[in-house]
């Protein structure tokens, strides 16, 4: 059994294999193309099956599906633990590599959960929608900015309905801000037709998903809402309780905790970001629920005016997270009381 520590950059994938006592057997670099990782293959075919490591990057998964095809075992490894397990006092992609072969060699390489391609691309799916939405509030804010700027009153309460279009339309704003502001409004017109395209696309997916329905049970949670957290969940059942999938969110605050002292700072942030976006949205909603509303009100009457308003918004997260674990993991919908218990025959 060979050992390989695979870096990977924009045009190379560094690679260093070592054999069962930590002996160097090979240092070399390749192209991260399907034909440079056959190349690889069929180099270090004659020493026998190989298992390798490659940091979590852009491309990484790439790289670990054409190379388990090809008869490698490859893992995935968590970039964040891989430096806390191997901190280096100089640090070049040859060094990583060596790292990452004797991690694996040991047996320590901290791997990540990898969804199959049917979750990648529901993730894809509600991904792109977002990444839409907010180019189109970024256009809609420049047009704003502009009409501040040049002293432009907005009495519409949607500047792009029909009314708020008539307004715009009737500006006299010098040039080129006037051509901005047009094209801009061309492209938010594009943007709402390739958004309202995707919103159709997921509900019809959403319809078949065995999640998306029992999370739109919950205070807070439509159904883009529902497919977004479903999606970014992958599968419940790789978590093991309702704290793992908080920790997962990364709406959990970092603890410091020795001896006497513990202290609580900022949160984590591990985990999708698009996960706890989405969470924050449903919190903002269900907070005015007659569920979460209590609870959001003490936590923010108790933190202050400033702060408080915040973080017991990530509060009703967090309950939506622990719900929602509750939820798939019996296959029921949201119970007000707390879930109830599996039938057992």
């Amino acid at each position: 059994m060979l050992y390989a520590g695979l870096d990977l950059s924009r045009k190379r994938l560094d690679v260093e294999v070592r054999d069962g006592d930590g002996a160097v057997v090979a240092v070399t670099a390749v192209s991260p193309d399907a034909d440079g990782l056959r190349t690889l293959v069929e180099r270090l075919e004659p020493f026998g099956r190989v298992r390798a490591a490659i940091e979590s990057m852009n491309g990484a998964r790439f790289v670990h599906d054409e190379l388990e095809l090809l008869g490698w075992q490859v893992e995935i490894a968590d970039a964040q633990k891989t430096k806390g397990l191997a901190p280096l006092a100089c640090k070049t992609d040859k060094i990583d590599a060596g790292v990452l072969a004797e991690l694996c060699r040991l047996a320590l390489v901290p791997a990540i959960w990898l969804p199959d391609p049917a979750v990648r691309g529901e993730r894809e799916r509600a991904r792109f929608r977002l990444h839409l939405v907010r180019h189109r509030v970024a256009l809609k804010n420049r047009i704003h900015a502009t009409l501040i700027a040049f002293g432009k009153p907005c009495p519409v309460s949607d500047l792009f309905g029909v009314g708020g279009r008539r307004l715009l339309a009737q500006l006299a704003l010098p040039e080129p801000w006037s051509h901005t502001v047009e094209a801009s409004l061309r492209l938010v017109d594009q943007l709402d037709q390739q958004i309202s395209e995707c919103e159709r696309d997921l509900r019809r997916r959403g319809a078949d998903h065995p999640y998306v329905g029992l999370l739109t049970t919950m205070p807070g949670v439509g159904w883009v809402l529902g497919y977004t957290i479903a999606a970014e969940i992958g599968t419940i059942t790789r978590f093991s309780s309702p704290t793992k999938l908080c920790g997962y969110t990364g709406l959990c605050p970092r603890v410091y905790q020795s001896g006497s002292v513990d202290r609580r700072g900022p949160l984590a942030k591990n985990g999708p970001r698009y996960l706890r976006w989405a969470l924050i949205e449903a919190a903002q909603h269900a907070a005015r629920s007659v569920y979460y509303q209590p609870l959001y009100e003490r936590t923010k009457t108790r933190l202050g005016r400033n702060r408080g308003s915040k973080i017991a918004r990530v509060t009703v997260a967090r309950k939506l997270a622990e719900a929602s674990w509750h939820m798939l993991t019996r296959n029921q919908p949201f119970a007000p009381a707390g879930a109830t218990s599996v039938l057992t025959a």
